[in-house]
Parts: structure tokens; C-alpha cells; sequence
């Protein structure tokens, strides 16, 4: 009795597998509940029987600021609201260790290509970098950028300057910060680099090398 009892559930369970392995893949069969785990799909913005005007996806209300915004921007891209951001402007963020690092990580991933990993201007899509050309990245450190106030850098990121694009749409105004308080520090070890040098070829030090 027993042994036709196994013998019976063997082969109920062989022909069930059989016969599931011979169903067609695009009839799956029946579900329960599938709206449980199986969301229905709609196009955004076109109708839905889950809102009250038939949208499936709603805008945002007129004049959100996104929670990644830290201030408002109200700086058009024009020559004068340049001048303006470099006077009003200022970096919100202290240059904590970590800000620095994190600073340091995205000028690496979106700066460095262009203006080079110490700031010099010498990246790899330079091509001034090697051997000269008609594009060039001008160093942190020269006449023209060493004194620019955090503002206009701010400026220059969310809309580009000159050649290079504007990158708001990559970086945050929080990590915008962040860079621009990495390329301070890196602004201040090469100005900081360069001054025993340039001490050391001063007329005063160049005499005190002199024996009486």
C-alpha cells in the first residue's frame, strides 16, 4: 500500500512538472493580487485613474526650491551680475577637514581634466599642456585668477566662463562650494610653495650669501 501510495505521488509530481514546463512563457498563468507587487505603469504627466486631475505625476508648486539648494540664485549670466556675485557673494561653508576632502574628490572628478591636479592649468585635455595651442586653462595662481573672489567662482561654475561650460547641472551649489574651498587650498600651498623661492632670489638674500 505504501510503496503505491509513493509510487502515485511520483507520478502526480512528474506529470505537474511536465506539464509546467510545457506552458506557455507568455502566459504565465493566474496571480494573486498582482497589483500588490506588479505596479501598473502610466506616462508621467498624461492620465491616471490614481490622482484627482487624471495626472500620474504632479510638477512641483510654482517657486519650490530644491532641499539641495542652499540659497536662491538670483544671479543672471550677464557681465554685470558677475561683478555683482563676486561682491555679494560668500562661501557659507567653513574649510573643515571634510569639506576639503570632499571638495578635493569632486574638483578631481569634474575639474582636474581641464585645470590640472595641483591648479596649474596643465590637465590632460589641455592641450596647452603639451606643447602649446589656442585654448588655454590659465593657472589658479595668475594674476588674473589669484585674487578672484569665491562669488565670481561661484558665477563661473553655475554658468560657465569663456570656454568652459556651465556645471550646474552636475554639481550642487552645496558641492560647488566645496570645490571652490579646495581650490582656495590649493591656491594657498602653491602661493605659499613659491614664496621661499622667491625670497631666496631677492637682492637681500642674494647679498647675505656674500663673504666680507
Amino acid at each position: 500500500m505504501k510503496k503505491n501510495l509513493a509510487k502515485a505521488i511520483t507520478t502526480l509530481a512528474s506529470v505537474t512538472i511536465l506539464v509546467t514546463s510545457c506552458h506557455d512563457n507568455k502566459k504565465p498563468g493566474y496571480e494573486f493580487m498582482p497589483d500588490m507587487y506588479r505596479s501598473p505603469a502610466y506616462t508621467a504627466y498624461e492620465a491616471s485613474p490614481l490622482t484627482g486631475d487624471s495626472v500620474s505625476a504632479l510638477p512641483p508648486v510654482a517657486g519650490t526650491v530644491s532641499r539641495s539648494q542652499m540659497m536662491l540664485f538670483n544671479y543672471p549670466n550677464t557681465p554685470e551680475a558677475y561683478e555683482l556675485a563676486g561682491a555679494e557673494l560668500k562661501n557659507p561653508l567653513a574649510a573643515t577637514p571634510e569639506n576639503l576632502l570632499e571638495g578635493q574628490r569632486l574638483f578631481t572628478n569634474m575639474c582636474q581634466h581641464c585645470h590640472g591636479e595641483k591648479g596649474d592649468g596643465k590637465g590632460s585635455l589641455n592641450i596647452t599642456s603639451k606643447g602649446g595651442g589656442p585654448f588655454p586653462v590659465p593657472s589658479y595662481t595668475s594674476d588674473a585668477i589669484k585674487d578672484l573672489p569665491d562669488g565670481k567662482m561661484f558665477f563661473s561654475i553655475t554658468h560657465g566662463k569663456n570656454l568652459m561650460g556651465p556645471h550646474a547641472p552636475q554639481v550642487t551649489q552645496e558641492e560647488r562650494w566645496k570645490i571652490i574651498l579646495y581650490i582656495n587650498k590649493l591656491q594657498d600651498d602653491a602661493l605659499a610653495a613659491a614664496a621661499p623661492a622667491a625670497a631666496a632670489t631677492t637682492p637681500a638674500a642674494t647679498d647675505s650669501t656674500k663673504t666680507n
